[in-house]
């Protein structure tokens, strides 16, 4: 049966089966944030929880870790999860179907219902017996003569995926804020520069060459004009050269 149209997914929990640093933890949590993601359960984290590193390293997520869940079990961790995703990538004897993040992630939003992505330990990733509670296996492509994805890489992919499918489709994700971009300078503008220019030049005996004049000036034209100047670059510039034909400063 198909889901209500009304039914939204919610966000999948992220799950760190028995973490090793909380530094990694930390910067699982910022991995995740980046993306929409704020749900974080640890499994039996090896040097308990809280722990110290990890706020530091999770540069500003720290909403992520105060509110993580801390399990003794990943079946305890991931009991009210209907969909659950290991990711690794060996499949550990284990017969599971295997996805990559970006069919993962359709997946999860098109259940209306709590879905779990789960990371195994930094130095050996899941266990034979972790896979096994698993719906399915969540591996990407990746160079077979060094596949080495850090916690923090692995949970930065699927949560990117996640986010880049948020919203039926539509993306979440923003592009960092950038300067308003100024309109090109007009004709007048550039003419006006290159006039300025022309005429500290002629002083100076740059177009003294007759034959060469022409092509001269029409280069110095189409230099000048080719980048696309807006008029804050044309008045910067022509403040430049009204200081070079001013000449030294006395005193």
């Amino acid at each position: 049966m198909s889901p209500s149209p009304d039914a939204v997914a919610p966000p999948p929990v992220i799950v760190l089966v028995r973490p090793q640093l909380g530094e990694n933890i930390g910067k699982a949590a910022r991995a995740m944030l980046n993306f929409g993601l704020t749900r974080m359960r640890l499994v039996a984290p090896r040097d308990g929880w809280p722990n110290p590193a990890a706020g530091p390293a999770a540069a500003g997520a720290d909403g992520v870790l105060a509110d993580a869940e801390v399990f003794p079990t990943l079946a305890e961790a991931v009991a009210d999860c209907s969909a659950v995703y290991a990711t690794t990538v060996r499949k550990r004897g284990v017969t599971k179907p295997v996805v990559g993040p970006d069919e993962a992630a359709r997946a999860i939003h098109a259940l209306p219902a709590q879905s779990a992505l789960v990371f195994g330990p930094e130095r050996s990733g899941l266990e034979t017996d972790d896979v096994a509670l698993a719906d399915a296996i969540l591996t990407v492509p990746i160079n077979p003569e060094f596949g080495s994805l850090n916690l923090a890489q692995a949970v930065i992919l699927c949560a990117y995926e996640w986010s880049r499918h948020h919203g039926h489709g539509r993306s979440s994700l923003v592009q960092p804020t950038v300067e308003d971009i100024l309109p090109p300078a007009s004709q007048a503008e550039l003419d006006g520069l290159i006039a300025q220019i022309e005429g500290l030049l002629e002083p100076a005996g740059y177009f003294r060459h007759t034959g060469r004049a022409v092509t001269s000036r029409r280069t110095l034209r189409a230099m000048l004009t080719k980048p696309g100047w807006n008029h804050l670059e044309v008045r910067t510039m022509r403040g430049v050269l009204s200081a070079l034909g001013k000449g030294p400063r006395q005193g």
